[in-house]
């Protein structure tokens, strides 16, 4: 709202100011009715003069200001979203739908290279010895999506697949085994540094063939 006032006052065009107020009033979760009546508001106080009495009707705000205001708030809204639905809130790791949509494009630039998913990239599944509820295995994996998304920082996939078992898909190049080892001390160590995730059970690497087609892999996926 600030930036709002300033741009008003200085004379100069809010649009910008106005994108930034729809978005801020979306991530603080104002509906864009309250979002547009803070603009009515403003465009009310901020009009002529008057008796000191003023009403805050979105009716009166001109067309173009309450469109900059909304693309803003939906954009905002829509990105709130989208993160929901493609990472899991407690790891950050992807989701394995969305894991299901990437291994779909692998497929497609297979076919298209002429070779096969399986040739160009490898399926790693991390799997914790303990699983079930409880604040252990739940904070081992929440250390684990954090070692994953740090050593597979150059365009991998991590995904979360079920509570203990989580995945990377990466492509197939010559540091890849050294990785998952530097992954796997990283893993051991900080688990081992907690006494209370000491009975967590080992974590398994494996990597998984990928099959003929996405179909498959969708298969393959819901049996890890």
């Amino acid at each position: 709202m600030d930036g709002v006032c300033a741009a008003v006052v200085a004379g100069e065009d809010p649009s910008e100011a106005l994108a930034e107020l729809g978005a801020s009033r979306a991530e603080s979760g104002v509906g864009l009715a309250g979002t547009l009546h803070d603009l009515a508001a403003l465009h009310a106080v901020s009009g002529a003069a008057s008796d000191g009495l003023v009403s805050a009707d979105p009716d009166a705000v001109p067309a173009p200001l309450i469109r900059t205001t909304a693309l803003g708030w939906a954009d905002a809204v829509s990105g709130m979203v989208v993160r929901r639905e493609v990472e899991d809130p407690l790891t950050g790791l992807n989701t394995v739908d969305y894991l299901r949509t990437r291994l779909h494009e692998v497929y497609r630039q297979a076919r298209a290279r002429g070779s096969t998913a399986d040739e160009d990239y490898a399926l790693i599944t991390v799997v914790l010895g303990a699983s079930g509820p409880g604040y252990p295995p739940m904070v081992a994996m929440v250390l684990i999506a954090d070692v994953l998304r740090t050593v597979f920082d150059a365009g991998e996939t991590t995904a979360l697949l079920r509570a203990a078992t989580a995945a990377v898909l990466a492509p197939r190049t010559p540091d890849l085994r050294r990785r998952c080892l530097q992954a796997r001390r990283m893993i051991e160590h900080r688990l081992a540094g907690d006494p209370a995730l000491r009975d967590c059970g080992q974590v398994r690497f494996q990597r998984e063939r990928l099959p003929a087609d996405h179909e498959q892999v969708c298969e393959l996926l819901a049996t890890l």
